[in-house]
């Protein structure tokens, strides 16, 4: 009876390592992540907007109907980058995410506290070769280090009701992501 609860044992730790490996691995195989999908439609360094998702066809799965969508695929081997949108009345939220799909920093329009988000996108080194008077740089703008050279912005805009839809819009087509951060 020992014997057999060992093995039954052993086979549910083996089973649990080749899971956890497994769900581990699969992220880094996918040829489909969304940076790759948004390849054709949006260029390097340019808010689009992206099409609502529709019954069957959408361009990332799990997308909710209640938000538009518009995303920056971002490319810092050229230097810094400077994102830019008003605020409106309906929530707003901007999400950064790696090349490999890892978030790394999120901001919605109350925690900007203003009526714009504003902010300089860089990666360790960028930020590494800022001017030293740390005071300056921190009251002058918000600064997100990236931890890799390329990745993806995206913006939503909740729609609540259907009078809400040009100023959701409004607030995507406003969106701004440029070099020239610092």
């Amino acid at each position: 009876m020992t014997r057999l609860l060992l093995w039954l044992l052993g086979g549910a730790l083996l089973g649990g390592i080749v899971h956890l490996a497994s769900i581990l691995i699969l992220p880094s195989l996918a040829s489909q992540d969304a940076y790759t999908r948004l390849s054709p439609l949006a260029p390097v360094n340019t808010v689009v907007p992206l099409p609502p998702p529709g019954p069957g066809a959408s361009v990332m799965p799990f997308m909710d109907p209640a938000f538009l969508m518009a995303a920056c695929r971002y490319d810092l081997s050229r230097g810094p980058l400077k994102f830019s949108m008003p605020t409106g009345p309906a929530y707003t939220a901007v999400s950064f995410y790696t090349r490999t799909n890892v978030a790394f920093y999120a901001i919605n329009d109350r925690s900007a506290g203003g009526r714009a988000i504003e902010l300089d996108l860089m990666t360790t080194e960028q930020r590494n070769d800022l001017p030293g008077d740390e005071e300056i740089t921190a009251a002058d703008r918000l600064i997100v280090e990236s931890p890799s050279a390329t990745g993806l912005i995206l913006i939503k805009a909740l729609v609540a009701e259907a009078g809400m839809l040009p100023v959701a819009r409004g607030t995507l087509a406003a969106a701004r992501c440029r070099p020239g951060g610092n």
